[in-house]
């Protein structure tokens, strides 16, 4: 198996499940793994993603106030991989934000593609990558220069016990990032850094 971000043979693993990385620092499970898409949708069907839950409001509040904070309403924006509950978009267009959904399963529209972005998130979607370079490569290309990639993840760090680290056990996460991670996808893809937390990631490009 070769890591799907940087393509490195993998030949390190952690645990039963999971490679280790050593170019990019990701953490990766093992391809033989993975849900097929039957199996994949059934799970996110599970989750109780209702847009009007003051918890998953307050959840997904990093991604929400950076919009917020940074963007316009005047700005095009994309939710990545927005779910069965696009919570963050719902609270935009409140406030007169234009905003795109796609998502795979739930919203698999794919005339995002024909258009370019002032910035785009994607909350709790990038753990799921089973192609993340391919995948980031698409995001680039349709968003602005200068436009915000922003990334609501939870990024592994050594001062937890990976095999014991509640994030790896969900078994659609299949692609677990570390702050090295982020360094290298920045330079690869010509991003500047404006936010760099272990649960949010502002990427801006260049």
């Amino acid at each position: 198996m070769n890591c799907t971000l940087c393509y490195t043979p993998l030949s390190t693993k952690v645990d039963e499940e999971y490679y280790i990385c050593h170019t990019c620092n990701a953490y990766l499970k093992d391809e033989m793994l993975y849900f097929d898409q039957d199996k994949e949708k059934s799970h996110y069907e599970c989750h109780n993603n209702d847009v009007n839950d003051i918890g998953y409001q307050h959840f997904t509040a990093p991604v929400t106030n950076t919009v917020l904070a940074h963007c316009t309403p005047d700005m095009l924006g994309l939710d990545y991989g927005c779910g069965k509950g696009p919570v963050i978009t719902k609270q935009l267009v409140e406030q007169g934000y234009t905003v795109d959904l796609y998502d795979p399963f739930f919203h698999p529209d794919l005339t995002y593609l024909d258009k370019v972005y002032d910035y785009i998130f994607s909350c709790e979607v990038f753990e799921h990558f089973y192609t993340p370079y391919k995948e980031i490569d698409k995001l680039t290309k349709i968003l602005k220069q200068g436009g915000l990639l922003i990334i609501k993840t939870h990024l592994f760090t050594e001062q937890a016990n990976f095999k014991n680290w509640y994030y790896r056990k969900d078994q659609t996460h299949v692609f677990i990032y570390t702050f090295k991670t982020i360094e290298y996808i920045a330079k690869q893809f010509d991003y500047q850094i404006e936010t760099l937390t272990e649960k949010l990631v502002v990427l801006r490009k260049k």
